[in-house]
């Protein structure tokens, strides 16, 4: 943990001086070269805290809150709008200053004007809006603070990155003072001036081009300039660290899973190992095709052997997966098989609980679901993969876990050998005879994601929060993506406002995940430049345009073979997208 706090202190220092900080550096220079010589101080302390908390904690506070994502940076705009008008009024400014003082420094007059608490505020805004270009090791803290429970140890890597880029900049901001001290002392027009620069710097960040630089940087710089601790950041030495901010699965049933896999041996539903005793069904919402739409529990279960489906209805993998799941639930369930499905979601939209309800009437489940909107049931039994089955014997227990498509024979030979062994009718000459869908065995794209939080592959550079107009001449590469025109870009959605969006992929089908608040809304498609034959078009397109009218998996392509094309999105201004999935 030492080594990756040491770690994590260089590679704060090295960012600092990226060109990704560069929009943030006018405010940092000119509020730090003004009032008194403890500002800068101020400055550097607001900004490490605020930092801080906003890699690690903030991610809890807005879930808890249900604020947006973007509110805690309107605010720091507003900070920095009303402080450079401050500034730009000297008798404001001086008034200000000594009402803030008040808070630190009642020892007298002579401290009231060192500015520290003043620099303090500056600092808190900016700490909200200092993205530097972000290595495994911040990343890696970001990451496990959005989905995992708060740690010590985290807060302290992310402070001591924080801290690593503090100290850079404090050098920074004393240095500037050195070179415009005789200027300060003589006229009060830099005063003026500094604080027309930091309103200038809140309106570009008002209109999002500081983010734009951003990308821009990410796209059209070297890596090494980029960030210059990558190599650093990507050793061995920084790697194994890393381990030690990762959660380890406390599961008894993920680490029973994980052992067996480990092994590489593989056994025979026959002879099905005892995993440990199956979790139970926590912090659960609404059930569905229950007696009353009543919650089940495993022990009012006992005695039958119980298939735990774990599923998100926009997941292309979990659907195949359905007619599977719905031939067991109608051969099996008079012979004492119960399948619950946990629709545990990947996005917003699918906690809700009218969505969750369509889409097991449009899918012909009949077996009972259970929303896991928390992950609850989802960590408890340590799971990490949509879909994955986790087979219960008569007596409770966690005999098989199945993750993925596929291997379905095999999983209803174990249905049948824990049947049996249960004392239930011998069932090992019945098989079901399902037709559905399956993978393509050569695909090639993997699944690709619209939004900031997990965007990967695009031609634009960075993904970054907000309304961003990404011009006309990116094209995209090989399994890649980019965005065309304008789009409103927030963690895990992307709203259409007039842009486009190609996709570059090698599958035989297409599929994305598309929403359309308040109204319908249309996507027109192009293949390859041209209007998508009907003979090549998904089963949600018509005339080349998909009608979206609801939240959920939408198919655009079906091609007779997998090929690699260039598939053009043009979404009518509102559509929102998530992501992309092939079959």
């Amino acid at each position: 943990m030492v080594l990756l706090m040491a770690f994590a202190l260089v590679a704060g220092a090295a960012t600092a001086i990226s060109p990704c900080v560069l929009p943030v550096l006018p405010v940092v220079l000119s509020a730090g070269a003004t009032g008194g010589r403890r500002r800068p101080l101020g400055i550097v302390t607001g900004l490490t805290l605020s930092f801080t908390f906003a890699t690690v904690a903030l991610v809890y506070v807005i879930s808890a809150l249900g604020l947006p994502n973007d509110l805690l940076r309107t605010v720091a705009i507003v900070v920095l709008l009303v402080f450079g008008v401050t500034l730009v009024i000297p008798p404001l400014s001086a008034r200000v200053e000594g009402y803030l003082s008040r808070f630190g420094n009642s020892a007298g007059a002579s401290r009231r004007r060192e500015g520290f608490w003043s620099g303090l505020l500056v600092g808190v805004s900016l700490g909200f809006v200092y993205a530097p270009c972000a290595g495994p090791i911040l990343a890696g803290v970001i990451t496990v603070s959005a989905s995992q429970s708060f740690s010590t140890d985290r807060l302290a890597v992310a402070l001591c990155y924080g801290i690593g880029s503090g100290i850079v900049l404090y050098g920074l901001m004393l240095g500037g003072r050195r070179l415009i001290g005789p200027l300060s002392r003589r006229s009060g027009r830099l005063q003026i001036g500094i604080g027309v620069v930091m309103v200038l710097v809140a309106v570009a960040m008002l209109g999002n081009l500081d983010q734009r630089f951003e990308t821009s940087v990410a796209r059209d710089v070297p890596g090494f300039l980029v960030d210059p601790s990558q190599s650093l950041e990507a050793s061995a030495s920084a790697r194994t660290a890393l381990t030690s901010i990762r959660p380890a699965n406390t599961s008894k049933i993920g680490a029973a899973v994980n052992r067996q896999e480990e092994s590489g041996v593989k056994p025979s539903p026959s002879n099905l190992p005892v995993l440990g005793t199956a979790p139970a069904f926590v912090g659960t919402q609404d059930w569905f095709n229950t007696p009353g739409d009543k919650p089940l529990t495993l022990a009012s279960l006992r005695g039958r052997v119980v298939l735990i489906d774990f599923w998100t209805y926009s997941c292309i993998n979990c659907l195949r997966t359905l007619p599977y799941l719905e031939a067991w639930d109608a051969r099996y369930r008079g012979d004492g098989l119960t399948i619950v499905g946990v629709h545990t979601p990947e996005f917003p939209f699918e906690k809700v609980a009218s969505n969750v309800s369509t889409a097991i009437k449009s899918n012909g489940i009949k077996y009972p679901v259970v929303q896991d909107n928390d992950m609850a049931t989802w960590n408890a039994y340590g799971n990490e993969y949509w879909p994955a089955e986790y087979l219960i014997d008569a007596k409770g227990r966690v005999r098989a876990a199945d993750f993925g498509e596929g291997d379905y024979t095999k999983r209803e030979h174990e249905i049948q050998a824990l049947l049996k062994e249960a004392g239930h009718r011998d069932t090992a000459d019945a098989r079901v005879k399902i037709k559905a869908i399956t993978p393509s065995e050569t695909l090639t794209t993997p699944e690709s994601y619209l939004g900031s939080e997990r965007a990967a592959r695009f031609s634009n550079g960075r993904i970054v929060d907000g309304t961003h107009d990404y011009g006309s001449t990116v094209a995209a590469p090989q399994d890649g993506l980019a965005y065309h025109g304008r789009w409103s870009i927030a963690s895990q959605i992307a709203t259409a406002q007039g842009g486009s969006l190609l996709l570059n992929f090698g599958a035989r089908r297409v599929y994305l995940v598309l929403g359309s608040p308040g109204k319908e809304r249309s996507v027109r498609l192009l293949l390859d430049g041209k209007p998508i034959p009907a003979a090549d078009a998904g089963t949600d397109v018509h005339g080349s345009v998909v009608k979206v009218n609801e939240e959920r998996l939408y198919n655009l392509v079906t091609l007779p073979r997998v090929g690699r094309h260039v598939l053009t999105v043009e979404p009518q201004k509102g559509v929102q997208g998530y992501a992309f999935t092939f079959g």
